[in-house]
């Protein structure tokens, strides 16, 4: 299978009949090569990603919004500085949303993300989004309870009332420019628990442990049962979910970025055009600049 067709096998195109155990973690597409040959192919496409970006931005025209969403210790840090290593930082901003603040709390669920999406012509990353407001919050109703709402506005049809907000907001976005990718990082509940081990084995990983993470692992069902529901109900065409085996970092990587490249391949992207006038402005800046270097040098300071 080539790099450029690795995303589509994992993109929620029938969003009703989709199910998360269709989807194995450990899944490489048959892919037999090892980590150098994976390194390598990942580098490649990073390189078309970068190329794409630097028209993305000349253009001014788009603006790209990717979503990154999972377990914990799934990879999202990992897949995030892999495949946007390449990328101009001017180009791209990345946030990170934690437990909300008691100003954020004052807004409605989705304020604190939605004032970060990203300009035209910028690449936006969110690790972790407002879909943590119909899992996280979902697994914990005590969050819900400090969100403030009126009481007569929190019934049992909330979540799916939250559902068709964020399908409404995806589709605005798309409609007025944005281009919007979804990734559920699918890790196995063993290889989570190995690299929880890892981060207690490691003194350069401690810091990453935590015993809430732990804690999470309880509702693992009750999260898988969350996501799949959450996937069905906003997987669109306009801003389709892509669910990564995430067992394999390597893989995972690749998936991501070929989603990405494929995605941005279809905007059509270019540089702006330059137009007759600015055409006889740059001669004769040109012809301008060249008059001030000594003789015997060409435009670029160069002997002739």
């Amino acid at each position: 299978m080539k790099i450029e067709n690795l995303a589509e096998r994992f993109r929620v195109n029938k969003a009703d009949d989709f199910r998360l155990k269709s989807v194995d973690p450990a899944d490489c597409c048959g892919l037999a090569i090892d980590k150098g040959d994976a390194k390598e192919m990942l580098e490649e496409s990073v390189k078309r990603l970068s190329r794409l970006q630097e028209k993305l931005y000349a253009q001014d025209r788009w603006s790209v919004l990717l979503i990154f969403q999972a377990m914990d210790a799934a990879g999202k840090d990992g897949a995030i500085k892999h495949v946007m290593s390449g990328i101009n930082p001017q180009g791209c901003q990345v946030f990170s949303f934690k437990a909300p603040t008691a100003h954020e709390l004052d807004h409605d669920f989705m304020w604190r993300t939605t004032i970060a999406l990203p300009e035209r012509g910028r690449i936006g990353v969110f690790n972790r989004s407002y879909y943590e407001e119909v899992l996280v919050v979902r697994a914990h109703p005590e969050i819900l309870a400090r969100q403030k709402l009126p009481e007569q506005l929190v019934t049992k049809n909330i979540w799916e009332q939250r559902f068709d907000d964020i399908r409404a907001f995806e589709r605005y976005l798309a409609r007025n420019g944005t281009l919007i990718l979804k990734f559920m990082l699918h890790v196995s509940k063993e290889e989570q628990a190995r690299r929880f081990l890892e981060r207690l084995d490691e003194p350069a990983k401690n810091w990453k442990f935590s015993m809430g993470d732990v804690e999470e692992r309880k509702l693992w069902d009750e999260y898988m049962h969350f996501y799949e529901d959450c996937i069905r109900a906003t997987s669109r065409p306009e801003a389709p979910w892509f669910v990564v085996p995430a067992d394999n970092k390597w893989f995972t990587r690749l998936v991501i970025s070929s989603a990405i490249v494929g995605a941005l391949d279809g905007l059509d992207l270019h540089f702006p055009k330059v137009g007759e006038a600015a055409l006889k402005e740059m001669q004769a800046a040109r012809g301008a600049l060249q008059a001030e270097l000594p003789k015997g040098r060409n435009g670029k300071g160069q002997k002739s």
